[in-house]
């Protein structure tokens, strides 16, 4: 476990793999930390150096709270420093959910860093922005359980939500031990965010994922981060939100196949 800094701000991060790999950066959902792509990491420490990060006012990142409201520039200039604190020029990037629009962030505005991006279960832009400050309210008056059970209820499809109570208990886990004060700052920017005027700025080759049973970001909203995106591929797995959780084997595959084509070319 290393600790770079942003601003003074201290960002946790973890890097693993062999050291002449190409170098994969992995970017935590809202809520959660860099122990959410644990399904994938047999798979990709096989093929990459992997480079996961607690986002800003998650896991070991900037807490009790980061000071101040922030946005995706952001949390995208904490990846380029947890980057350059590591030594790593360029990387692939994946990001879910919160992540995948720091994702679309660094595509648009730092390109010459990364090869290419996986954005999964996400959207240009979450909305209403209503529905964000009742989450805000609710987490400020009454801790992170108050809003654990109806989170999951959108992240997993409903079979399997039902029939994988052992799996689901680390990602129930990650909610439960979220800070109230980081996870709302990030409430906020995902709220006050709409990122729909930089997807014609990214040329770089982006895999958009997204899952049929999303009810978060849904697959029309991945469709449309598609469609935005000069060249980029699309593809639906058939769980929900966490579909990296949900569909583990799928999703790995997803990821390593469209990355393993870039593999060589800039790096």
């Amino acid at each position: 476990m290393t600790t770079a800094f942003n601003q003074g701000i201290a960002l946790h991060y973890q890097i693993e793999g062999a050291p002449d790999a190409p170098v994969l950066v992995m970017s935590n959902s809202l809520g959660t930390d860099l122990q959410m792509w644990a399904p994938q990491m047999d798979s990709l420490l096989s093929r990459f150096r992997v480079l996961r990060y607690d986002t800003r006012g998650h896991g070991g990142s900037g807490l009790p709270a980061p000071a101040g409201p922030f946005g995706f520039a952001e949390l995208g200039q904490d990846v380029l420093a947890i980057m350059d604190h590591a030594g790593i020029e360029r990387a692939h990037f994946c990001g879910l959910s919160m992540g995948g629009m720091t994702g679309m962030w660094l595509a648009a505005s730092h390109p010459e860093r990364f090869g290419r991006f996986v954005l999964a279960n996400t959207a240009a832009l979450i909305g209403p922005a209503s529905g964000w400050d009742t989450r805000i309210q609710t987490v400020r008056a009454q801790g992170m359980a108050a809003i654990v059970d109806a989170v999951l209820a959108r992240w997993f499809s409903a079979g399997w939500l039902a029939g994988n109570a052992e799996r689901i208990a680390p990602v129930r886990q990650m909610l439960l031990d979220a800070s109230p004060e980081g996870y709302t700052a990030n409430c906020a920017a995902v709220r006050d965010a709409d990122l729909r005027p930089l997807l014609s700025r990214i040329a770089s080759p982006v895999l958009v994922v997204a899952g049929t049973h999303d009810l978060a970001t849904t697959p029309a909203q991945g469709r449309e981060v598609a469609a935005g995106i000069a060249g980029a591929r699309y593809v639906e797995l058939g769980g929900a939100h966490l579909s990296n959780w949900e569909q583990p084997r799928e999703f790995a595959e997803a990821v390593c196949g469209f990355l393993g084509a870039g593999v060589v070319t800039g790096f």
